[in-house]
Order: structure tokens, then sequence, then C-alpha cells
């Protein structure tokens, strides 16, 4: 090893002439705890820093200089050869985390400035947890030597940092948790002998560890690992190799899993092992724990226990019907009935036997000398399960031969029986044994996870030793509850299918069985028996069978999802009646929920302290006990609500989803003008006033106390009287100038009323008819305050005429003119009064007149302001959030004690903010992006102009320069941009600050602020960082937030803490150097958000072709102005070795902080209400969910694109009925959720030291998501879903991204099916769970592709009976047909997909009303949304069948933009070609000859009613691209479009042509599949096209020149026809290349003779056969799909037939076949084109009102856009 031991300076040169106070830090500087910064005055940070800092007496490393400031990271990155940058960004990693921990700590420690003991175990525990797992599974001693009774902080502290180090410079093989495991083992055990003081045998002196020296770890521990990695990854030949071929993330990582490790790879790490082999050399390590094996036989491997109930059922099932009894009860009273029943265990046992045959055929790779043990017990069970087939079939025979021998069910017979019974209870005794565990779910879990030698023995039968997978039992309850739910579902549907598909069947089978004179209009190769056409009749229903447990969960998941959302209390609150009904205990809602409680020292928890809440959360809900009357008491909890409330507001006023004028009308106005009540907001104050004026009006004669018993009755009428009538007091005293007399008069006027409302006089002593008067004249008075230039004279006519009214009408009682004087009510001199006293204040006191608006709305509104605010995102956000106030969520702790938490995107390339010229660029249609957001959000607009106006702007124009910034923000946060997506995160940040404020100030801060935000509320001043900034730089960085004026300093400080975004921008550095805007963009970004860290991976040229790679992490430096590099971590190679999302997540991990993190992709967004409820939801890792705490939080997402178009619609009701009703029911109670894609919160140092957010191994993990679910699961971890808080979730909008996007997850769920986490899941989970996973995942997929098998086995069945006569003899039998009716309308209901629409239905009236919901469903159904979701049912089933058969799986990028223009027909038809339109004409030729040859189809009810729904099938699949494409049905471009589609069939094309040119090019690239499938695949492929031959057979026999002969030889002459039609084309095409240049007339004389000889052909035949004209056309329908089954097959053969002269006619023959396709898809198209209205129709479904009208218009009157304008 002494070529290991070079040693050199570890310091970098970067940082050796920078004093240390300089360096760049990220969040806190640790290594300067005297800067000033808001984080540092936390002592927690500096006990977590001076822990640190106890190197003490440890020995120092040789060869090094020790500074006095180096920490225990340092000492161990000088022993271990770590990277500097990796030792300071785990210490901030480090400190942060203890600092954080230790603030939670309740109640808090002793000593504040120490570290605490317990925070440090705590996390020690939770970090080492899977190495300690990992160890006893291995049976190994643990290296981390702490006893648990004395332990010793510094060594705890360097064991810790030890883990962090490795993982932190560890690359990709972070995917491989117990990789890490292993090397941390030896590194511990290093560490342990430097601690001790050990001394090296060899050279005498201390033990040194056995790699160090500068970037020793990277280059000697790290590198070899990733190089095996990365060789093996480059052998898969980019995904396209067998997964069985070589070793992915996975195999490498469960090498580790067994105890071969340690002797192979030994340590230092031996380079020569044989782990370090390539796959595809020999003595190399092969697959470890699994092998993918790409079959449908996957399907059953995985989830055998499924298939096995079902093909047990359907036996059972048919021998009982057998009996044709009306009950199965009935039959089973039977002995004959039931020992045939006993057969299933025959299938039992037939079925264990290919299960352990399809064990050796798949996984026979594992086998090696190492791994004998496997080998062995493969073949056992195989020969086991023989055994056991023999067993039952002589102990079966043996009961009938005595049966036979007795003729009758004698006494022996019976005593048979039972011994077959005994047999049969020792072969289900291991199933017993399961039951019994499943009951005490405890006892599995302990069993499993104990490492005791003896129940691996036990179990070594049953299964594979693994290190995951062990222990996955739920709690009983949950038990009891999903299994009472499977239950359910396994019932009806056994019932169903016994009654209404096997039942109905058995009739009719015996009929047909029975038919002994069934005339075959064909030769029939078994004449004797109709045993074939059975099969066909038995085909679909045996399909629909299998499939439609599918639908019944989806009816039942529904309906529990619909309960367990009422009792959340979902959708209470749906509009703003609901809410203003509730608006009143809305504060006491927030102080609950969103505001910490003083927390005494008992903990939270007590069973007293959850009655309690329960109570409590009662009484707000339903109002009881009155929360609101405490409201005045209580001023400050209404002061927090109204800055909440107001800064929400204030937020969707920045959002521009709201104006001005509805800003007034929502906000909650500060206490101003000495009003005694709390002011509500004016839109839940309208018409109150005039409503309490018709009640006094009414009540005359009442006393005082009963007319305000009646106003007070509606707590908003109470409070808008009081108002009402101290505001005026406040005006009309406030603009009378003081010390005149007019002044005194009125005070005196204001006593009086006063006085006779204190002594409850006032109906006595006042007029209340007078009243209205008096309104009317106020309403004067105040309209001329509020008109911009104000006139002093009208004001006081309008005084004046008030004083009148008052003085002479208001009082009951008269005075004459001297008792007025006495009493003060009127002026001593008679003067005029007001001439001179009245003083208004200055118009830029906006405070005043804001409040004199308030008045004057409060005076005068009579609607009911329901449709405030008018946007109706602005009103589905205020609903959601208030509704979601009264839901159960966890208490909110102080900011400083919550968790903390952090939030990272993956972006690659995608837009970060429209550019100026994306904005104005039209499309073909004229229609520019800018455009269609104008009119597809026309109030966002109106709002975005009113702010701009405000914010200076003069001219409309000016938007393309001054404002162009602002602009182009508004356009970017309405697409799916990265702009977006980080407003909305960092709403997490403004939320906190604003949080972090209220929790540390008093009251009088808070009575304070909320004054001062009121006077200031409207200056344009308000920014942190001083107005010097534009302000178009402010309205982005939004942090010119009213609130953030109050705040002291330190909530930034708290915030940083608590929260950091980052996003892995992977090719950032790229970027910079090509000077790409989006660099610049990003960099826009981070210097507007403060919390912004951008990751990055750099490529740094050192020679000529070599290159290193970095990890950078940057921010923008807000002192330096600038963008300054924090951290550089090197890599050892190419970050990309599996799929590009994960691994870019994977890079950027290390540079996120806190206990949680959230995973949000490029197209979400976050809304600032919603990121308030951030901390509830973080307090749930604290709650036990069963028997375990949460490690994924799953959170509800909103699908913002719905608003779109029609499809985008269609996309997103489908969308959200999955995300909300299909996850709340796969968590509670099925406890099977997974983590489906973002936004769920990941328990982070759980999922760091499992492997990471996601699975990275090429194509197997293409949905990478999805993995860390399974992994989640398998590892013990539990995922749960919470619907209080919500996400934005763009979705993609035109057809052709939308397919896409299903063509790649249904793809991914066909990569599933063979991966080794579904297989151990489907092993693992007990059996309900096992179903649910199953019905959620890969099942959905196949039980898709199992509904469109259906519609093909059916026609083809119908075709068959047709064809063959047998449809002829049976025709007169009604049963038969009623039984086949009944048949094909179950696929129809499937078909429509109904059971998609269910869930959709029942989230919807759950959450808008029943009513509401319906009306969408009816609207989706006119907009015709069963065509697409027929339409998408084709593209997942093409895409899975396809990706299980031949793989060919790929990452497809779907594009994020908004889809306005039209697609060509060409595009269409690339995309959809094979996976819609020749199936669907295959269909449609199928329903076609059916017509005309059935003897059934004749009439031609019976027809539609069989065929109704193959045929709208097979117009969906044909019509659907184009009924979704705008413009679709456009005369002029449908003839544009046919022209492009042959230019592109034509295109002869070059060698770099592309598909998209080149027809060639893409019939190539359409059997790539072909190249990369195995010998299976390839085979399977013929078998299914041979289909194609069955026209030709069929048909031939029904042309008049058969002359009705039956014979073989009618079909084989029938192939002269084909042979001759080649010949043809051959003769044709070899004249062509020899004479259609030069000689042409030679080329054309050939043609001719072949037309003569051909007519001459077919007159003979005419003459001499009995060839009829009609068959030259049936001929057609019976030889052209032979000929596409040809090419198909030929195409399978490419290898052999490429360098013969065959492929050459082969491929001209496939054009031919294409044009004519293209032509019979583009016939109805053009047809619907040519039809005048179509199109108009077509946009009016595709686009909502407004835009159609928009365009259409536009189209008119401006035929293009004026440049420059908006």
């Amino acid at each position: 090893m002494s070529n290991l031991r070079h040693r050199a300076g570890s310091s970098r040169p970067r940082h050796d002439h920078q004093p240390e106070e300089e360096e760049p830090y990220n969040i806190i500087p640790v290594h300067n705890l005297l800067a000033d910064h808001p984080s540092l005055r936390f002592p927690e940070v500096r006990a977590a820093a001076a822990a640190l800092r106890t190197v003490g007496s440890l020995r120092k490393p040789p060869y090094t200089q020790w500074l006095p400031h180096m920490d225990l990271l340092d000492w161990l990155a000088l022993f271990f050869g770590f990277q500097k940058d990796n030792v300071r960004n785990q210490r901030e990693h480090l400190v942060l985390h203890l600092a954080n921990a230790q603030m939670r700590l309740t109640p808090p420690p002793d000593n504040i400035d120490t570290l605490d003991g317990s925070v440090l175990r705590k996390f020690r525990r939770k970090l080492l947890k899977n190495y300690t797992n990992w160890c006893s599974y291995l049976g190994k001693k643990s290296n981390i030597w702490i006893s648990d009774r004395n332990s010793d902080q510094r060594r705890e502290l360097l064991y810790v940092s030890l883990y962090l180090l490795i993982w932190g410079e560890a690359a990709n093989l972070r995917f491989m948790p117990e990789c890490i495991c292993y090397i941390f083992h030896n590194m511990a055990m290093e560490l342990n002998k430097i601690l001790e003081d050990y001394i090296d045998e060899n050279t005498g002196q201390p033990v040194m560890p056995s790699v160090s020296g500068e970037n020793a770890f990277l280059n000697f521990v790290v590198k070899p690992i990733y190089e095996t990695v990365k060789a093996e990854m480059e052998s898969s030949k980019n995904g396209t190799a067998p997964h069985s071929a070589w070793r992915n993330y996975d195999d490498i990582n469960e090498y580790f899993w067994s105890k071969r490790c340690f002797q192979k790879l030994k340590w230092p790490i031996d380079v020569g092992s044989n782990f370090f082999v390539l796959s595809s050399r020999t003595k190399h390590v092969g697959k470890t724990g699994f092998v993918e094996q790409r079959s449908f036989w996957n399907l059953y491997r995985s989830f055998d226990r499924l298939w096995v109930m079902l093909i047990l059922f359907i036996q059972a099932a048919i021998i009982v019907a057998w009996k044709g009894k009306e009950y199965p009860w009935q039959s089973l009273e039977e002995r004959e009935v039931q020992v045939r029943v006993l057969t299933v265990f025959i299938t039992w046992s037939g079925l264990r036997f290919l299960q352990s045959l399809l064990d050796i055929g798949t996984q026979y790779r594992l086998v090696s000398r190492e791994t004998m043990g496997l080998g062995v017990r493969m073949l056992l069970k195989s020969v086991f399960a023989a055994v056991w087939i023999l067993v039952f079939g002589v102990f079966y025979a043996r009961i009938w031969v005595q049966k036979n021998r007795d003729n009758n069910w004698s006494a022996q017979a019976d005593r048979r029986i039972v011994n077959f019974l005994q047999a049969a209870f020792v072969f289900i005794l291991p199933e017993l044994l399961a039951v019994a565990l499943f009951i005490l779910p405890w006892v599995r879990n302990f069993l499993e996870r104990t490492n005791w030698k003896i129940f691996y023995l036990l179990t070594w039968w049953f299964q594979s030793k693994s290190f995951v997978g062990r222990g996955l039992r739920e709690g009983l309850v949950d038990n009891l509850k999903y299994s009472l739910f499977w239950i359910v579902v396994l019932a009806t549907k056994f019932s169903f299918s016994y009654f209404l598909q096997i039942k109905p069947l058995v009739d009719p089978t015996k009929r047909l069985l029975q038919l002994n004179d069934v005339k075959y209009e064909w030769y029939q190769l078994f004449p004797d028996s109709n045993r074939l056409a059975v099969g066909l009749l038995w085909l679909p229903v045996i399909l629909i069978y299998l499939m439609d447990i599918q639908l019944w969960y989806a009816i039942y998941s529904s309906l529990v999802g619909a309960t367990v959302g009422l009792f959340q209390h979902l959708g209470e609150i749906r509009n703003i009646q609901q809410l203003r009904l509730r608006f009143q205990f809305f504060a006491s809602a927030m102080q609950f929920n969103l505001m910490p409680e003083e927390q005494l020292l008992n903990v939270r928890g007590t069973l007293r302290n959850k009655f309690n809440d329960a109570i409590h959360r009662l009484k707000l809900r339903y109002g009881l006990g009155r929360p609101y009357r405490k409201l005045e008491s209580n001023q400050v909890e209404a002061n927090k609500f109204a800055l909440i409330w107001n800064e929400i507001i204030s937020i969707f006023r920045e959002e521009d989803i709201i104006s001005d004028t509805e800003v007034e009308l929502l906000e909650l106005p500060q206490n101003s003008w000495n009003v005694s009540v709390i002011r509500w907001p004016c839109f839940l104050l309208c018409n109150e006033l005039l409503l309490a004026l018709s009640q006094a009006k009414e009540l005359v004669d009442a006393p005082d106390k009963w007319l305000w018993y009646k106003i007070s009755k509606n707590e908003y009428r109470r409070c808008v009287v009081i108002e009402t009538y101290d505001s005026l007091k406040h005006l009309i005293l406030n603009i009378i100038r003081v010390n005149t007399q007019e002044h005194s008069i009125m005070t005196v006027v204001f006593q009086e009323i006063d006085h006779s409302i204190q002594i409850e006089r006032f109906t006595k002593t006042f007029k209340m008819s007078v009243l209205p008067k008096i309104h009317a004249q106020l309403i004067k008075l105040v309209d001329l305050l509020n008109k911009p230039n104000k006139d002093i004279n009208k004001v006081v006519n309008a005084l004046q005429a008030l004083y009148e009214i008052v003085i002479r009408d208001f009082f009951l009682e008269k005075r004459g003119t001297d008792q007025l004087v006495e009493d003060g009510l009127a002026p001593s001199n008679p003067a005029l009064l007001f001439e001179n006293a009245v003083q208004l204040p200055d118009s830029d006191n906006e405070n005043f007149y804001r409040q004199v608006r308030r008045l004057h709305t409060i005076l005068t509104s009579r609607d009911s302001m329901n449709n405030i605010p008018v946007n109706l995102e602005a009103r589905r956000r205020i609903a959601f959030f208030s509704n979601s106030l009264f839901m159960n969520m966890p208490h909110a702790p102080q900011v400083e004690k919550m968790m903390s938490f952090s939030v990272l995107t993956p972006y690659y390339n995608e837009e970060v903010l429209y550019s100026k010229e994306q904005l104005r660029t039209e499309n073909e249609d004229g229609i520019s992006i800018l455009y269609y957001l104008q009119t597809i959000y026309p109030d966002d607009w109106k709002n975005f102009m009113e702010r701009m106006r405000q914010e200076g702007m003069v001219k409309d124009n000016e938007i393309w320069t001054e404002k162009l910034k602002d602009l182009r923000l508004w356009a970017s946060y309405r697409g799916q941009t990265l702009a977006r997506t980080v407003r909305g995160m960092m709403y997490y940040y403004r939320a906190l600050k604003l949080l972090a404020f209220l929790d540390s100030a008093s009251e009088m801060d808070i009575k304070e602020g909320t004054r001062e935000l009121g006077s200031m509320r409207r200056d344009g001043s308000l920014d942190r960082f001083g107005s010097a900034r534009s302000s178009s730089v402010k309205s982005l960085s939004r942090n010119g937030s009213s609130v953030s004026m109050l705040f002291k300093g330190h909530e930034y400080g708290t915030a940083l803490m608590k929260y950091t975004y980052v996003i892995a921008c992977q090719i950032y550095g790229q970027q910079k150097e090509k000077k790409d805007p989006h660099a610049e963009e990003i960099l826009y970004l981070m210097k507007n958000n403060e919390a912004l860290r951008v990751a990055y991976v750099d490529e740094v040229s050192t020679g000529r072709d070599d290159k290193e790679y970095y990890s950078v992490l940057v921010k923008y430096d807000q002192q330096l102005q600038r963008e300054v590099e924090i951290y550089r971590v090197k890599l050892p190679g190419p970050l990309k070795l599996g799929e590009g999302k994960p691994e870019n997540q994977n890079h950027a991990l290390i540079f996120t902080r806190g206990d949680a993190v959230q995973t949000i992709d490029m197209n979400q967004d976050n809304y600032f209400e919603e990121a308030l409820k951030m901390r509830n939801l973080l307090e749930e890792y604290r709650h036990y969910h069963g028997i375990r705490k949460p490690t994924i939080l799953g959170v509800r997402e909103h699908i913002f694109t719905g608003s779109v178009s029609s499809l985008a619609w269609f996309m997103s009701a489908q969308e959200t009925s999955f995300v909300t009703l299909g996850q709340r029911v796969l968590a509670d109670p099925l406890k099977i959720r997974m983590h489906y894609g973002h936004p769920d919160v990941f328990d982070r140092f759980w999922f760091l030291t499992r492997g990471g957010l996601s699975k990275a191994s090429r194509v197997i993990n293409i949905s990478e998501d999805i993995f860390a679910g399974f992994n989640c699961t398998l590892r013990g971890g539990s995922v749960t879903h919470h619907e209080y808080i919500q996400v934005g979730k763009g979705r993609d909008v035109g057809l052709n991204q939308i397919s896409m996007f299903e063509a790649k997850v249904a793809s991914g769920n066909g990569e599933q099916v063979l991966s080794r986490d579904v297989y151990r899941l489907g092993h693992r989970l007990d059996f309900f769970r096992m179903l649910s996973f199953f019905y959620t995942t890969v099942g959905f997929f196949f039980n898709t592709m199992l509904v469109v098998w259906t519609v093909y086995a059916f026609l083809w069945g119908r075709l068959y009976l047709a064809l063959s006569g047998v449809e002829d003899s049976v025709a007169n039998d009604s049963e038969t047909n009623k039984a086949l009716g009944a048949i094909l309308n179950q696929q129809f209901i499937i078909q429509l997909g109904l059971f998609t629409a269910l869930p959709m239905i029942v989230e919807n009236s759950l959450e808008h009303g029943f009513l509401q919901a319906i009306w969408d469903f009816l609207t989706m159904l006119l907009q015709l949304s069963s065509v697409f979701y027929t339409f998408s049912m084709g593209t997942r089933t093409h895409f899975f069948g396809r990706t299980i058969l031949h793989g060919g799986a790929k990452y497809r990028a779907t594009g994020r933009g908004f889809v306005v223009q039209h697609k060509g027909f060409a595009e269409n038809y690339r995309l959809y070609a094979r996976s819609h339109f020749i199936k669907a004409i295959e269909l449609g030729l199928i329903l076609i000859i059916y017509a005309s040859h059935s003897p059934i189809a004749k009439d031609t009810f019976v027809y539609i009613a069989m065929s109704i729904s193959s045929w709208f099938m097979v117009i969906s699949w044909i019509m659907a691209p184009f009924v979704f494409n705008p413009s679709g049905f456009d005369w002029l471009k449908t003839v544009y479009d046919f022209d492009e589609f042959m230019n592109w069939i034509w295109f002869r094309g070059g060698v770099f042509a592309k598909a998209e040119q080149s027809w060639e090019e893409w019939w190539s690239e359409e059997q790539d599949h072909l190249k990369t499938t195995g010998i299976w695949g390839k085979i399977l492929e013929i078998i299914l096209d041979l289909r194609f031959f069955f026209f030709q057979y069929a048909l031939v026999y029904q042309l008049g020149i058969a002359a009705g002969s039956t014979s073989i030889a009618v079909y084989l002459l029938s192939w002269i026809y084909v042979v001759v039609a080649f010949g043809i084309y051959a003769v044709i095409s070899y004249a062509r290349d020899k004479y259609a240049a030069k000689e042409h007339i030679y080329y054309r004389l050939v043609q001719f003779l072949i037309v003569i000889f051909a007519i001459l052909v077919i007159i003979a035949l005419m003459e001499f056969t009995e060839l009829k004209f009609i068959d030259l056309f049936t001929s057609l329908l019976a030889f052209i799909p032979t000929g596409w089954g040809l090419i198909l097959i030929a195409q399978v053969f490419r290898p052999f037939l490429r360098p013969t002269g065959v492929w050459q006619a082969v491929v001209s023959v496939a054009r031919l076949y294409d044009i004519m396709f293209g032509v019979i898809v583009m016939t109805p198209v053009a047809f619907l084109s040519w039809m005048p209205g179509f199109q108009s129709m077509q946009t009016r479904i595709l686009f909502n009102e407004a835009f159609s009208r928009g365009l259409r218009i536009f189209q008119i009157f401006t035929g293009k856009q004026a440049k420059g304008d908006i």
C-alpha cells in the first residue's frame, strides 16, 4: 500500500491568499462566528460549532500543519483524504442540523450554550440506523464503539461526520446505500484504531488509515467502484442491451448484501477482485439478487397469488355452473360436484410447478460458484411441485376408480376422498401458516426483522434472503380496514362473475358442443368438434373476468374515498356564500391552526389534550360558543388575523388575480376613526346596512331593546350599523374646523344621539321613518368627497341639507329656535351654517379617502357581492384556504421550533422566462402567445395593466419598452416556466418570515404595525432593499411586501435557518459559457430570491481529451452584487450514467439542508396562503400513522392547466381525481400509497441513508419517481397523504404532448413489471395489500390492455363464427345470441371509460357539489371526452405491451408550451400510425367483412347492438388526433397537409435525413424495438402477425370462383394470386430501373402489356370459371391483409433480408401500404373539412367560448395582427 501513502498538502490554492473571513458561505458563516449575520444570534448555532472544535488531545495528523481554527471535520479530512469543499459543505450541514434540532428541544436544555447530548445521540441513531441494520443482517459487529450508558460526545460527532463526509463525496454511489455502509464500516474501524492509539504491526508507528492524502478518498475508494458502474452502464449500449446482460445500480448494491463482499473486496479495496470484472467477460460477478427478463410471464411471477385465486375460482365456478342449478350451493350439495371441485388442487399444484419453472427460466443467471444454494433450491422446488401434481392426480383417479367400481358413492369412495383431503391439507399448510401470521401482523414483523439463524433456515425454502422487504406488515386496525375493503370488492366481483358471466355461457356452450351437423364453409382442420368455436366464444368473457376487479376497485375506492373525504371536512366551503357564513370564525380558526400556542411544559399528545382539541375544532367549525365575541376583547388575535389576511390579499394583487377595487373590498381595514367594532371586509357587509334600515322602518314602535336584538341577530349587520355611525361621526367632525360654532353644534347632535342610545330611548327620541332620507343625504355627501376634484360649495350645501333634516324632521319633539340655540343645536347669530367651517384633508391623505371609499361602499351597496372576486382562480384559492383552516391538522410550532426543510427542483433546459420574441411571434393562424394568454386570462390582463399604470406607465405601448420585464414575468407566471416555480417556492420563505415576526412580536408591535401599514398601504416605497431598485425588480422580488416593513431583522435569520431552495440546473455552467439567455434569467432569479441556490455540474478540460467534473453550488451575493461560488466538490467522472433526472437530483442533494426535502418539478407552482401551513405539515413526522411514523408526506395537487382547452380539462380532471381521491384511498385505508412524482415531502435523513430520492438505472428506472415509493415501502417506510395543503401542478395540454406523456408512463410501467422492486412487493406484502398495489400500479395498465384485447378477441371470434358457417347453424337459436349480447354490453361499459369517469364525478361532487359535478360530466361528454379517453386507452395499451415484449422505453420530453398551433397530418400519422390508425383499420376491416358475410348482421339492429362499441373505438382511434387538433377540419389546411404527407412519403432522403423528413427513415425507426428484442419477442411477433393470413383463408372460400368447394386446394391455389401480384410488381420495378430514364417508350410498353394481360386473364376467368365481378373487390379484402402480414414478418427477419434484393421490394411495398393507410385515414377528415360548419364546431369543442369567439373575429377583421399592438 506504500504507493497510496503519498501525502500532499490538502489545502487548495484558491484559499491561500484570502483571509478566512471573506470565504463565501452558503447559509450561515460557520467559519466566522463573529460575523454580523442574523442566524448567528442563536446560541444553538454557536453551541454546535463549538462542539465541532473540541479536537482537544486527539492525535494530530502527521505530514500536515495543524492550524488552531481547524475542527473535527478537518481532522477527519486530513487523516482520510476528503476534499476541502466537501468538508466545508458538511460542516455547515451538520452545524445547521444540530442547531435546529437543539432549538426544537422541549423543555429547552439547562445550558443553552453547549450542545445537548440527547440531540446528538438521536441524530447519530437515525443517521446510522441503516448501517446498524445492515451489520446485524450480515451478522457483523457494528464498528460504532459507543455504549448507550456513557456516551462520548466527541466520538459521536466523529462517527456522524465520517458518514456525512463519505456520503457527501460518494457521487453516483449514493444510489447504493449498502455500498456506502461497507465503506463506512471499514473507515469507522480505522477511525477506532486511531482513537484507541493502536500501533501498526508492520511499522511500529501509530496506525494510519489505509487511504490518505489529498483527494485520496475520491481516487482510491469512490473511483474504482464508480468506474465499474460506468463500465457496466456503457455495456448496456444505452439501455438497449437486455437487462440480464449487465449489472445496474441495484445489482452492484446488492452485492453488499452478502458476506462475500468482505472476503472478495477486502479493505483497502482490492482492485483485482472479480467484483470489478465486467459482466460481458468471464469470471465476473453476475447479476445479484434478481434478473430482469422481458416477458409477460413477469406479471404472473410477481403476482402469482392473485392469478392462482382467479384461475382456481373460474375453474370451480364452471364446474358448479355446469350442473345448471339456480344457485351454486344447490349444485354443491351433490357429491359428484364436490369431488369435481377438488380438481382445483391439481390445477393449483400445476400452477406452483409453472411458477418454479418460471423461476428457473428467468433467474438461472443468478447461480454461480458462489451462490450454488440458489440453484439447488430452484431445482428442488420444481421437483416437489411435480411430485405434488402426481400425488393429487393419483389420489383423484383413485376416487373415481372406486366410485365406478361401486357404481355409487360408497364408504370406500368417501374414504378415498378423505385421503385426498388429507393430502390437500398438507399441501396448503404453508398457506394456513401465512394466514395465521396475517392475523397477527406483529409476530410476522418480529420474525422477519430478527436476524436469528434458525428463522433463516425455516424460511429458506419459501423465499431467498433479502435485506429489504422484511417486516412490512401494518398494525391490526389498518389490517382490518383494508382487508374489509378487499373482501367486499372480491365478494362483489365473484358474485357478478358467477351469475352474469359464467352461468349464462354454460347453456350456449353445451349447445355448441352438441351441434353435429355444422356445415363448415371452408376446409375444417378438426371436422368433428366445435371446440375452437367454443373457445372463441369464451375468450372475451375470460378476458373481462380477469380485468373486472379493476372496475369494482374503481367503484368502491370512489365511495370509500368520498367517505374519507367527508370525514376530513373537504369541500365544506365551496364558494363565497359559504365563506361569508364562516368568515367570523376565521380569526379563531387561524389562531388555532396557524399560530403556535403558548407551549407549556407538558407535552402535547395526552388524551385529555386530544379530546380538548377535538371539542375546540367542533366549536370552530359550527360556530358554537360564538368565538367572535372574544374577538373584540382580544384585539391582538384580530390584528394577527388581519395582518395575515391582508398579506394574502396583497399577494393576490401582486399576482394580478384581483383588481385594486377588489383589494379594498376584500381586505380587513385597520382600526381607525375610533370604530368600536371589528371592521369586516366590505364584501361581507354588502346590503347589510339597507337591511338594517328597512328593519328600523318596519319596527317603528318597537322599543330599543327589541329592535337592537333583531339587528344583532346577524353579526355583520350589528357591526355595520355601529361602524357606519362611528365613521360618520368621525368624518363629519373631521371635515369641520375645530373651535368653530358648527363643530360644537355637530358635537352636541352626536352627544344627544349617544345619550339616547345609552338610556335605551333612541326609538322614543327620534323618528325612524326619517332614516332613509338621512341615508340618501349622506350618500350625496360621501359621493362629493369621493370625487377627484372636490367642490367645497357642494359639500357645504350637502352638510346644510343634512343638518336641516336632522334638526327639523329627525327629533320627535319639535323645539323652537330659541330652544335649539339654548341646547346648542343652532347658531346664536342667524348666519348660514358651514360656509367657512369646512376644511377637507389633502388629496394625498390616502388613508382618509380610503376610509371614505369604504364608507361609500357600505352606504350604497345593494348587490350580494357573491361574485367578488371575479377571477375564478382567486375564488378557488380563497375557498380552499378557508376550508382547510377547519380541517384537522397538527398544531403549528413556533418557527424557531419547526422542522427545517428544503425544496429541490431538477431543471435541464426548459423555459425560465418568456422572451419578447416568444411573446410576439405568431403562428400560422396569426396567434401569438401573448394574444393567447390575454384571451384565456382576460381578468388577469386587465389587473396587470391597472397595476402597470399605477407603477407609472403612461401609454399602453410602453409595456414593450419600460415595462418589458414585468410583461415577460406576467406571461411566464401563466406558463409552465421555472420563474413560476421559483416564485411559488419562495412563498415558503416569505411565509416563514411573516410567521417568525408574528411569533415574536408583542401586542404593541402588532398594533403599531398594523396602524403604520394602514397609512403606508399605497406608497410605492415599501421595499426592503430601499427603493433605489427599479420598480420592475421590485415587482419580481416581491420582497416589497408591506409587512416586511415591520420586521426587526431576526426574521431573516430564522427563515434562512429553516428553509433553503436548491435548483439542480445540470447544464448551467455550459449555458453561462455559451451566453445562453437562460443563464442570465437564472441569475436574475437568484438575484431576487435570497434563499435560492443553484447547483450545477461544471466540466473543466484538463488535458486534450481529459475532463474533470465538479458539483458546484452558487448563490447571488447581495453585498458584492454578483454571483459567488460557494462549494465545488470534485466528481469521479461524468454525472449521467443512468437516467438523467435522478442523477441530476442526486448530485444536488448534498447541498440541501433540513430534516425534510420537498421534491418539486419544473411544472409546479405554489401559493402563499398554502405556504403558511407548511410548518403544520412537517409536524406530521412526529405523529404515528398506524404503527409507523411517516417517511414521505404526500401532498395534494391542484392541476392549474385545466382552463386552457377542453383537452387540457379532460386531462386535468382525470389527474385531479387521481391525485386527490385516488391517493387518499391509497393512503388510508389501503396503506399502499407510493410516490407518484412531485410535490411529496421526504424525510431527508431517512432517504439519504437508503439510496436517495429516486433510482437511476438505465431504462428499468425510466419512471424514476415511483421507485422512491417502492424503495420506501420495501425498506419499512410509510407514505401518508394530506389534503389540508396543496401545490399547483401543470399538465400537458395538446393531444400529441398528452400522448407522449401517456406513452412515457405506460412504457415506464412496462419496465416496472420487469423490476425487482415490483417482484419483491408482490411477494412480501400481505395478500390484500398486494392486490391494492397491483391494481393501482402495473395492474391498471395491464387491465387497460385487456380491455383492448377483449375487443380484438370478440371481433376475431365473431369473424371466425360468421365465415366458418357455425353462426349459420346457430342463427335460429335466440338463447345463444342473448348470451353473446350480454357479454358484449359488459365490454361496452368498460370501454366508454366509465370507470375512469366515476372517481372524477365522485371527487367533483365532494368538492363542488353534486349538481355541478353532473353538469361538468355532461359538458365533458358533449366535448367528446369519451373519444379522448378511448384514444388514450389505445396509447397506454400499445406502449405498455410493446415495452414488456420488446423494450424500447425511452424518456420522452413532452414540452410544456401552449398548444395553439395546428399539427400537420404527416406528424399525426408518424405519431399514431402504428399505435392507433393501423389497429383501427384492422378492426374496421373485420367489422365490414362481418357485416357483409354474417347471417345475423343482415338484421340491422342486431348488427348495431353487437358492434356499436367496437365502431366507437375504431372511430375514436382514427379521428381523435384530428378532432383535438386546432383547425383540424380547415379545408385549405387539409389539402396542404395531404400534399405535405405525400412529399414526406416519397422523399428519398440522404444519409442524414430525419424521420420528420423522410418516410423511409421513420419506417426503419418504427422497427427499432425489433432490433433489441430477444428471441421470444420475435417468435411472439411472428405468431401475432399470422392473424392477417386468416382473412385470405376465410374469404377465398366465399368467392364465386371457389364454386362452393371446401377443399384445402382452394386456399393453396389462392396463393398463386399473391405470387403473381408480387411477380408483376417485380417486372414493373425491373423495367422502371432499366428503361424509365433513357428508353422511356419501352417502360410504357411493359406497363401496357401487363394491363392487357391482366384484363385478358380476368375475362378468361369470368368466361370459363364462376368468377363474379364482385369477387374482384372481395378478393382485395382477402389479399391486402396478407401482404401486410408478409411485410410485418419480413421486418422481423430484417437482419437476414437486408443484404438480399428482397429487402428493397419489401420497402417499396410497405411504402404503398402506408400511402393506402394515409388515404383511408384522410378520407373522413377531408369529408368533414369539406362539409360546412364542422370547423367552427370543432373549435368550439376544443377551446373555451372566449377563445373561439376571439379567434374568429380576429381572423375576420385584422387578417394579421398589427405589430406593436398588444
